[in-house]
């Protein structure tokens, strides 16, 4: 393993650390360096929101705090889930009277911590409402999305749902709209090359010479092995699966997001982002709102996700609302 690191140990506290310096007008930490936090949050006269999971996927989750996204970040360590003591800290720490959404990825961990949490706040009487990230195509049917894996669509639903709460949407209302988001989205992933797990050193999601996994996870779980295609013919495999999960029709809006996981250069993503366009174009889907970029990394994995996710005007004016994080501003 080759990592400009020092102690495996401090990896998230020195990350997080880092985190607040570079970005010391927009966010600060709390709870001991656990909680990255708004700093504006003190002035919101609105719903805030609420996000945990682990690090080692760097922007996510904790570059996207800010005006107009998230108000605080529960961090774990890297590939592990924060505790619920530090998400009911966080969702004290975020109410101002107006109820609070908790975005959480569907994975074992975060979904644990974040229902001990809930069951906290209930006890507390705090107005607290849980969304639920599960969009990934390639470990469970739609039919079983309870079990789908939550990946880079946490993203768009956090700016969504943060400029439904910036315009002074109810909590009810910013929770069925992020609801109705999530529902109507769709991710998968393909790795040309695994990574490294920079606290053990372990290499995590090995892909073959010559190959590709499609459908592979975010810390590691396998896809399916194919042997490694042009970036047209990868986009069209990888498009004609989240159409068909989706059931998108001719005439539909869409965002498109395509998300680098580490080691893809931007070249390729636009290359990737090119083909998707010209794709959807020929079957008459309109792309009316899009990103290229590394959202949601796994260290040094050479791959990227496509989401899709159905738009109308009401979350087009949302998407491109203002909003200023470490890493994501409009």
């Amino acid at each position: 393993m080759q990592k400009f690191i020092n102690a495996p140990e401090s990896l998230t506290t020195e990350m997080l650390q880092g985190l607040a310096l570079a970005h010391s007008e927009i966010v600060s930490l709390e709870l001991g360096g656990k909680l990255v936090v708004n700093k504006k949050l003190a002035e919101a006269d609105r719903v805030t929101v609420v996000t945990l999971g682990a690090s080692g996927h760097e922007p996510a989750i904790c570059g996207f705090v800010g005006e107009g996204m998230v108000d605080v970040a529960v961090v774990g360590d890297v590939f592990a889930a924060p505790g619920p003591q530090a998400c009911i800290e966080a969702v004290k720490l975020a109410d101002k009277g107006h109820g609070v959404l908790l975005v959480v990825l569907n994975h074992a961990g975060d979904t644990l911590a974040a229902n001990l949490a809930m069951k906290q706040a209930e006890k507390l009487g705090l107005n607290v409402a849980k969304i639920v990230v599960q969009e990934d195509i390639a470990n469970a049917s739609r039919e079983e999305v309870q079990n789908r894996r939550g990946m880079v669509g946490c993203v768009p639903l956090y700016k969504i749902a943060g400029a439904a709460a910036q315009a002074g949407k109810s909590l009810e209302e910013v929770a069925e709209l992020a609801q109705s988001f999530a529902d109507n989205m769709a991710t998968l992933a393909v790795a040309a090359s695994g990574a490294t797990n920079p606290v053990t050193g372990m290499e995590i999601a090995q892909v073959a010479a010559g190959c590709m996994e499609v459908g592979v996870g975010l810390h590691g779980e396998k896809g399916k092995a194919k042997p490694l295609q042009t970036a047209e013919e990868t986009a069209k495999l990888m498009l004609d699966a989240l159409l068909e999960d989706l059931n998108v029709l001719e005439e539909e809006k869409l965002l498109v997001i395509v998300s680098g996981s580490g080691a893809t250069s931007l070249m390729e993503q636009l290359i990737v982002f090119r083909n998707c366009y010209a794709y959807l174009n020929e079957k008459n889907i309109e792309v009316v709102a899009s990103h290229v970029g590394e959202l949601m990394t796994v260290q040094e994995m050479a791959g990227f996700e496509i989401c899709l996710a159905r738009m109308n005007e009401e979350l087009l004016v949302y998407w491109n609302a203002p909003c200023y994080t470490p890493y994501f501003k409009k």
